[in-house]
């Protein structure tokens, strides 16, 4: 089993506003709402390539309400805490095509304790095999202590558990000292966390090396619209990016982390799990809001990925 975990999810309502503008009125195109968060985007992506997961999050109040049922809808199988007198926020996604930009505004989301942060975790562990792979994915909730991922890391893999980090910041830097499976920073949370600049392939493959030194097994670098770069001990493979029509670059990283995971639970070769990661992220920005992929559109651009060994 797949468990995917969202500590501050949300409602994620993506409009789209030709020529948007600042400090004027805009008017609304188009207009979509999703149930979001970084980890329930990749179990929304699992779901579309046929594998069931667990979905774990906090949700409260009405905003949590609708975000349950926004999972059902989606035929996910939510494992949910509640988080009293919380509500789930809503974060804002404006797209302007004209303009290619995508703009987020996003809400910080309920405050939780530390048993509500003990309620969660010890749930996952009672529902989890010797095996299992858990995700830890996304921003912190306020309250939690910025150590959780370190913490959840290590206490999920004293239960038998491979674990794929995808954070950022602080939160990644100590989850990191847990030395997770697999962990997945852009180019631009890797220079942060290593605090200088990362400028050619060459810094960024050196980078996940340092990575690779902590204990990780399976560093991968997205790099936007360069590509990505996987590092293992015994490799090092750059993935060209596919040029494909933008809609919204939002979940883009998450489906990238649902092929990472997909890739290792069905016992994928590692070009096809590299080829898969790809495939789904290119699928991704071609759809509006957060929703997943179609596999159809995945496997059509899976054929089209170039990947070559950096020696």
């Amino acid at each position: 089993m797949i468990f995917t975990v969202t500590l501050n999810p949300a409602i994620d309502k993506t409009v789209v506003i030709p020529s948007f503008r600042v400090d004027t009125v805009n008017r609304i195109g188009q207009m979509r709402i999703d149930v979001g968060g970084k980890g329930i985007n990749v179990s929304k992506c699992f779901r579309n390539l046929g594998l069931d997961s667990t979905a774990a999050a906090f949700l409260g109040g009405a905003g949590g309400v609708q975000s349950l049922e926004l999972m059902k809808e989606a035929g996910l199988k939510p494992l949910i805490v509640d988080v009293p007198g919380g509500n789930t926020r809503t974060n804002l996604k404006i797209i302007d095509p004209e303009l290619h930009q995508n703009t987020d505004i996003n809400e910080p989301g309920p405050q939780v304790d530390e048993a509500l942060m003990l309620k969660l975790r010890n749930a996952i562990a009672e529902q989890m095999q010797p095996g299992d792979v858990v995700i830890l994915a996304g921003s912190l909730p306020k309250g939690a202590d910025i150590a959780t991922y370190r913490d959840w890391a290590a206490f999920f893999k004293e239960h038998g558990a491979r674990v794929f980090l995808d954070a950022d910041g602080e939160s990644l830097r100590l989850g990191l000292e847990a030395a997770p499976y697999m962990v997945k920073p852009n180019n631009e949370e890797l220079a942060r966390l290593l605090g200088k600049p990362l400028d050619t392939v060459e810094d960024l493959i050196a980078a996940g090396k340092e990575l690779l030194a902590k204990g990780i097994e399976d560093v991968v670098i997205s790099m936007g619209g360069d590509g990505a770069l996987f590092v293992t001990d015994d490799k090092v493979v750059r993935a060209h990016p596919l040029k494909v029509p933008v809609r919204s670059t939002v979940g883009a990283g998450d489906s990238m982390v649902a092929a990472l995971a997909y890739g290792f639970d069905q016992k994928l070769t590692r070009e096809q799990t590299i080829k898969l990661s790809i495939a789904i992220s290119a699928a991704s920005v071609m759809c509006d809001g957060t929703q997943a992929p179609d596999p159809e559109t995945i496997k059509e651009l899976y054929e089209k990925v170039i990947i070559e060994e950096v020696k």
